[in-house]
């Protein structure tokens, strides 16, 4: 069976596709006197614009402060969301899955090889387990749910993987719908946005180190934009260690991709590849060996976190009321649910090996 490989730039997770629910519009009535007035066209110095453009505009520029975490970035992207909504929706879109590629590759200059290969040797027996122990409980629970072949099968892959780049790799495989492709993503996306908040409170309470942190959030956290922003907040090494095991873990979107065209007998259909990560061990090794790189290192890691708080404002600005409603119950209990076996699993395991 051929099976054609093309490079993987997948909607960035969080953002709506043709595949995703449109997650712009407010959520109150548009004839009230406050929508009017957000939308009123008005004109400064030639050009027109509306206050609804000027809060996304000042929103986005409070994030490109120091003052601006990934998880302030998210709140804020969500209370966007949920309130006046995005004027900007099919700019943020393109924008967020190419920013999230560039932000990854940035925190490459920040870390080490050999670090990362002994971070990436530690986690590799828990990848292998976790992901195919997601995939076989999310078949058994998804039977159980009654839901459909096709959205029990990318969920556990988000869950499994990493998230909506997974979900839009595998998707394209299976020849989901659009509907079906529409509540996979939103399950993972609104359960990614929770494991954000959740994820260093809990680190914290249970004192894990930052390895122990690191490590967890790469196993149990959906995207790796979340991945990257919860183990940032946590500390550098919890950053180093997260972002070497998740991405390690992403490049099992190819044979996960084979194995459900064989699964499901799809033929001719075409397989994403993941080339961004390809960048990111480019700059990891360059800022270990090639000493004239380094002092770049400091100003790209700290514009990719930059970058990184800003896919985060993007990615909330796209999760309105309407996307999580538009979802249903049944396939956020199999997402939860996969979730809390993954999450509570590897602790377990972490704290019971320290």
């Amino acid at each position: 069976m051929a099976f054609p490989v093309q490079p993987a730039f997948p909607p960035a997770p969080g953002t709506a596709t043709a595949a995703t629910p449109e997650a712009t519009a407010p959520e109150f009535n548009e004839t009230s006197g406050f929508f009017r007035h957000l939308h009123a066209p008005r004109v400064a110095f030639g050009r027109g614009f509306t206050l609804k453009q000027v809060v996304f505009g000042l929103l986005l520029a409070f994030c490109l402060t120091p003052w601006a975490s990934p998880p302030v970035a998210l709140a804020l992207g969500l209370a966007l969301a949920q309130t006046v909504g995005n004027p900007f929706s099919a700019h943020t879109k393109r924008a967020t899955g190419w920013l999230l590629q560039f932000s990854v590759v940035g925190l490459g200059f920040g870390m080490n090889a050999h670090a990362a290969v002994q971070a990436g040797k530690e986690g590799i027996l828990f990848t292998v387990v976790s992901i195919f122990g997601t995939l076989l409980l999310g078949l058994a629970a998804g039977r159980w749910l009654g839901l459909g072949r096709h959205v029990v099968h990318l969920i556990s892959c988000g869950t499994a993987i990493c998230g909506g780049s997974a979900i839009a790799a595998i998707g394209p495989v299976l020849r989901a719908s659009d509907e079906e492709m529409s509540v996979a993503l939103g399950t993972v996306f609104v359960l990614n946005a929770l494991a954000l908040f959740a994820f260093p409170p809990i680190g914290h309470a249970l004192a894990l180190t930052q390895h122990e942190f690191g490590l967890w959030c790469a196993i149990a956290v959906h995207d790796t934009s979340s991945v990257v922003g919860a183990a940032a907040a946590y500390g550098n090494q919890a950053l180093e260690v997260a972002t070497t095991v998740k991405l390690a873990r992403a490049l099992w979107i190819v044979p996960v991709a084979i194995g459900t065209a064989m699964m499901f007998k799809q033929k001719g259909v075409k397989i994403t590849v993941p080339y961004f990560i390809v960048g990111f061990i480019a700059a990891m090794l360059a800022n270990t060996f090639v000493p004239a790189a380094r002092p770049l290192g400091p100003v790209l890691v700290n514009l990719a976190k930059i970058g990184l708080t800003v896919t985060l404002f993007f990615i909330g600005a796209g999760l309105s009321a309407r996307v999580v409603r538009s979802v249903g119950v049944r396939p956020y209990v199999l997402g939860l649910l996969l979730w809390v076996v993954i999450s509570t699993g590897s602790l377990w395991v972490i704290l019971h090996t320290r």
